[in-house]
């Protein structure tokens, strides 16, 4: 098997290196201090003082080579970094024209070499790159870390989703022109959490963008989001797989922290929920696994993380690590893959959105791939299958994550 084959079928052991490129105020501030109001987004921080000079020093900074050689040591494989379209600029400007970066080529320009020098650094340190497209053109959904603080209008206007593939194109094509190649990059996502008007259009654009791509360079894998619909968005898988020799896998993001619902449910009971093979979300996952496998794909977490809300929480002894490790064995049976969301933030200590805090402070593990993975409900029996039947298409030209039996 081929480095770059072991970098895309192994376990995705990752985390997020969130606020790197795409900026979060919650996560770091100091990249604001000169933003234009209402200081939220990427758009904001280019319309404010300074810009280039502050961004080019928090590319430098945020994340560095002490950072990945870190994430080695305790066992990750693969980070998932977050880009808006705009950091393609010093590369191909055209990226930006006509859209609301156009005037900002001179402050973004720095980040696509800043991009390259992050993967190349990372395969030092045996890590696979996800590189997943955070902000697109338009935007696809309301929030301010999809690039600017102004109403989402992708799937509005077509000429957004028609840029978008340009965009995408030409992130593919210059990472596989890249000398020497870039043997790490697991795969590119398509569109992070994207609100469509109609999931029609949206996998309309997905069908679109996947075989454009796929012209570029056919064994790339593709991340596509479940938009909250994970068995939907399963069924498309399963049905475009065939029409492409691209693989595909699933993007689901977990969070027990947002609604009514989880507020009012105790940390134990989020616990028992992702543990109890017979509750609702391993049941999911246990169908989802089986429905992808039969094409070659696989389901990855490409966000969860240890936050509860406030009103979950009663004191407990361990109930924070009790529910990461939850959900680190839910995922370790089912998934391909799992990201935890965020690697660091500036202020903390915060034990359940960073993962420096959470290792440090000892609610999740000092150190990855250290257990078996489990058997339920036959998932090992099926994977093997899984896996037997599609070598042969695999080594042929279609790519497939490996079976659990294989991690």
């Amino acid at each position: 098997m081929q480095t770059q084959d072991i970098y895309r079928f192994r376990k995705q052991r990752g985390v997020n290196l969130g606020s790197w490129f795409v900026l979060e105020r919650w996560i770091t501030d100091r990249p604001f201090r000169h933003a234009a109001p209402p200081a939220k987004s990427d758009l904001d921080v280019a319309n404010g003082r300074d810009a280039a000079s502050i961004l080019n020093e928090h590319y430098a900074s945020w994340i560095t080579d002490l950072d990945f050689a870190w994430l080695a040591s305790r066992g990750f494989t693969t980070v998932r970094i977050p880009i808006g379209y705009y950091h393609l600029c010093g590369v191909d400007a055209s990226v930006i024209a006509g859209t609301d970066f156009a005037q900002f080529t001179e402050v973004f320009r720095g980040a696509w070499a800043r991009l390259v020098a992050a993967i190349e650094t990372a395969g030092r340190f045996g890590l696979g790159v996800l590189i997943d497209l955070h902000a697109a053109p338009g935007k696809q959904n309301d929030d301010a870390h999809s690039g600017t603080s102004h109403p989402a209008a992708f799937f509005t206007d077509r000429k957004h989703r028609v840029h978008t593939i340009h965009v995408l194109r030409t992130l593919v094509t210059h990472l596989k022109a890249h000398a020497p190649p870039l043997v790490n990059i697991i795969g590119i996502e398509l569109l992070n959490e994207p609100h469509p008007s109609s999931d029609a259009d949206l996998k309309t654009w997905f069908s679109a963008a996947i075989k454009d791509l796929a012209a570029v360079d056919p064994s790339l894998p593709i991340y596509l989001s479940d938009c909250w619909k994970t068995e939907q968005y399963a069924e498309y898988i399963k049905t475009t797989a065939s029409q492409t020799h691209n693989l595909l896998a699933l993007d689901h993001h977990l969070y027990r922290c947002f609604t009514s619902d989880d507020i009012s449910t105790p940390a134990s009971a989020h616990a028992h929920t992702l543990t109890d093979p017979n509750a609702t979300t391993p049941r999911l996952f246990a169908r989802i696994a089986e429905t992808l496998d039969e094409v070659g794909a696989g389901l990855v977490i490409g966000e969860w993380s240890g936050a509860l809300n406030p009103g979950s929480l009663t004191g407990s002894e361990n109930e924070t690590a009790n529910y990461v490790a939850a959900q680190l064995q839910l995922f370790e049976t089912h998934c391909a893959g799992h990201f935890f969301w965020t690697y660091k933030k500036q202020h903390g200590p915060d034990r359940g959105w960073s993962l420096r805090d959470a290792i440090e402070g000892g609610v999740y593990p000092s150190k990855l791939g250290l257990w078996p993975t489990t058997s339920v409900n036959g998932d090992q029996a099926r994977r093997t299958h899984a896996r037997n039947a599609l070598s042969d298409k695999a080594y042929g030209m279609t790519l497939f994550f490996a079976p659990a039996s294989l991690w």
